[in-house]
């Protein structure tokens, strides 16, 4: 194989742009642009669905009287709903820091060759992923039982003395779905990003 100067230049024999990882192999520069894009779509998204789910259920109480007596709901009322705003609020973070490190890697020009960094990054967005999905799950359960109640356990339904408090969770929750499958799409991008940096190398050698 020739190892000329366009090959060092990141131009394949055949005038195609490439990116190259070393000895793992090459990406076509029109596909990391792509995936470059869609990380930081997604990164961005996945945050302000975090930060919306999370601030409507910090904003989220109703006052109601009932039998003389005034009773106001919260989300801080239901251990699930406290854990959604804790998983969104972590979510949010951390997707605002990786989308910072995606942006400045495309202003920058950069390309991601540090296999532990990549290891990283992967991990931790299998984590929040793990996470965020985790905490769904729970307050939609918990929503679940208030709306409908629960004849096995004896639990009554409480969104029809608290609608409006439960419309709005109900809204909230729907974003941190949203937000929880955005994390599950950026972990499959950060996937393909660490995994092509084991490409069939030495084949090409």
């Amino acid at each position: 194989m020739s190892h000329g100067g366009g090959a060092d230049n990141g131009v394949s024999p055949g005038n195609v742009p490439v990116c190259y990882y070393g000895a793992a192999g090459r990406v076509p520069a029109a596909l990391e642009r792509r995936v470059r894009a869609a990380e930081l779509f997604m990164r961005c998204a996945a945050c302000g669905l975090a930060v919306l789910a999370a601030a409507l259920l910090g904003a989220d109480r109703q006052t109601r009287t009932i039998f003389a007596f005034e009773k106001t709901a919260r989300f801080t009322d239901m251990q699930s709903l406290v854990f959604l705003v804790i998983a969104n609020g972590m979510a949010a973070c951390y997707s605002l820091l990786q989308g910072a490190r995606c942006l400045v890697s495309i202003l920058t020009g950069g390309v991601l060759i540090n296999r532990p960094m990549a290891w990283a990054i992967f991990s931790c967005d299998q984590v929040m992923a793990y996470f965020t999905i985790s905490a769904v799950a729970v307050a939609m359960e918990a929503a679940m039982i208030g709306k409908y109640g629960s004849q096995q356990f004896q639990w009554m339904k409480t969104c029809h003395l608290y609608k409006r408090f439960c419309a709005q969770a109900g809204g909230a929750v729907a974003c941190a779905v949203a937000a929880s499958l955005s994390m599950v799409g950026i972990s499959l991008v950060s996937a393909f990003n660490l995994f092509r940096l084991y490409g069939s190398g030495k084949g090409r050698k």
